[in-house]
């Protein structure tokens, strides 16, 4: 049997849910591969549940397949019945309700009601209708998340205002991820949260028994594996010209950020770009970064790859094709990947350490009450020896506020071999001084993969605090 692994508070609302007596509903959606199909699963294990996932066929083909799944659960000895309108199903699922609960579940309703909006005012009907007092709990559950946002869960939706609760699905956090690895290293286990993002589906690939690098070949860099095509994949089932958000996708994993040199790299005018990338944003593989102490200006935005999978895939697996279709994938990986793992880890490792502090100051772990967290760049100034000044570009990895208190805290983020040693520290304090705010300063966090000299523990300042990988793995 499939592990089933985190999801815990998710499952608790359902369950809480469908112990309270009469109708419910439930909305249930998240980008593809993300979990949700696993979390209803283990829902309904131990109770009596019509479970039917919705497919491209047509509304009248949807319709006689919920009908055979209806009546192989509600009516066994009914097997061959089967109906052509849904609403003949709907009643004749209405009129199997008893004392006993029934879970009612409609998965990837996208496929069905795309090109039949009129399926959500069926659904609709009955609800405020023949369920209206019958004790069952009605799951939605879909894919596409501008869909799901927009015809079902939006004030113009059919049925709008008719659900109990909603869940996102979201990827896993680090420390869920690390859940399907236990027999890894923290290292390693930091790196297989970086190459899948967090999804639940690509975790799931992953064999801890074999080493990292057998995995990462077998997955990314083989013509069989799962993760080899995974990209190309989803871009298509969710874009019907997939073209111009390739090129998108490949400007912003190369660190083009901004609109409009991402606009002028792929020759494209900054409103079509603009149109795509909030498509990419609806279906969770691009976010909106805004300056943390600066949200409301405009031109501190940037543009950049939410999903780490599409990122490692973006960085090398296209590169990597001539040697995997000729079975050299392994080749490839070895001298070319395998090198530059610590540097692709680094943005991963800042991601990381961000969601630690904004947890560690939510639990009062820290020297304020840390509530937002994000990250900082800008220009500062700074001085030669002969006194010369210059402008340049900086940035703070990690930036925690509290504004409660008008207090922040600043850190910075290394995932290489070395040792950080004071002129980061140094660095940090020189950077920090260039945000503008009106909040206070009060402690400086580093984190390193690689430890620290022994400088910080001798002569650090009482306002600095370290932490290695293994600190954030501690729970």
């Amino acid at each position: 049997m499939e592990r089933f692994i985190g999801r815990k508070e998710e499952l608790k609302k359902l369950n809480e849910l469908y112990e309270t007596e009469g109708f419910h509903m439930a909305v249930i959606y998240g980008r593809r591969r993300i979990g949700k199909s696993t979390l209803l699963t283990k829902f309904i294990q131990d109770k009596k549940a019509v479970y039917y996932v919705a497919t491209k066929v047509g509304s009248r083909r949807n319709t006689e397949l919920l009908s055979k799944e209806v009546m192989a659960v509600l009516a066994p000895a009914m097997a061959q019945v089967s109906f052509h309108e849904l609403e003949d199903v709907l009643s004749f699922v209405s009129a199997q309700i008893s004392d006993e609960k029934i879970v009612f579940i409609i998965d990837e309703i996208p496929y069905w009601a795309e090109k039949d909006e009129s399926v959500l005012s069926v659904f609709q009907k009955y609800a405020d209708g023949d369920w209206a007092k019958k004790n069952m709990l009605f799951i939605v559950c879909g894919s596409s998340l501008s869909f799901m946002e927009d015809k079902v869960l939006s004030e113009k939706s059919p049925l709008f205002g008719r659900r109990t609760i909603q869940i996102r699905l979201e990827p896993f956090d680090y420390l869920e991820s690390a859940e399907f690895v236990p027999g890894y290293s923290n290292e390693d286990k930091a790196v297989c949260y970086g190459i899948t993002g967090g999804v639940a589906k690509y975790l799931s690939m992953l064999d801890d028994s074999r080493s990292l690098d057998e995995n990462i070949t077998e997955q990314f860099f083989t013509k069989t594996g799962y993760l080899y095509d995974e990209a190309r994949n989803l871009l298509a089932q969710e874009f019907s010209d997939t073209a111009i958000v390739n090129n998108i996708i490949e400007q912003i994993a190369s660190g083009e950020t901004a609109l409009n040199i991402i606009a002028d790299k792929i020759h494209e005018k900054e409103a079509t770009v603009l149109y795509s990338l909030n498509k990419l944003i609806s279906v969770g593989l691009v976010e909106k970064r805004h300056c943390i102490t600066e949200e409301k200006n405009r031109k501190k935005t940037q543009y950049i790859l939410k999903d780490q999978m599409f990122r490692f895939w973006y960085a090398f697996v296209p590169a990597a094709a001539s040697s995997v279709e000729i079975g050299k994938g392994d080749v490839y990986y070895n001298k070319i990947v395998r090198p530059q793992l610590h540097t692709f880890m680094g943005n991963v490792f800042e991601e990381m350490c961000r969601y630690y502090i904004l947890r560690e100051g939510l639990d009062g772990n820290l020297n304020c009450f840390v509530t937002q967290v994000g990250t900082w760049w800008g220009t500062e100034i700074i001085e030669n020896d002969a006194g010369q000044k210059k402008i340049q570009s900086a940035d703070v990895d990690v930036v925690g506020l509290a504004p409660s208190e008008r207090a922040m805290i600043v850190g910075e983020c290394k995932f290489r071999n070395e040792k950080t040693g004071r002129d980061v520290l140094e660095t940090l304090v020189r950077r920090s001084r260039a945000i503008p705010s009106h909040y206070r300063i009060v402690q400086y966090l580093l984190f390193s993969r690689g430890g620290f000299t022994g400088w910080y523990e001798k002569e650090a300042p009482e306002d600095v605090r370290t932490f290695s990988l293994d600190d954030l793995y501690r729970k």
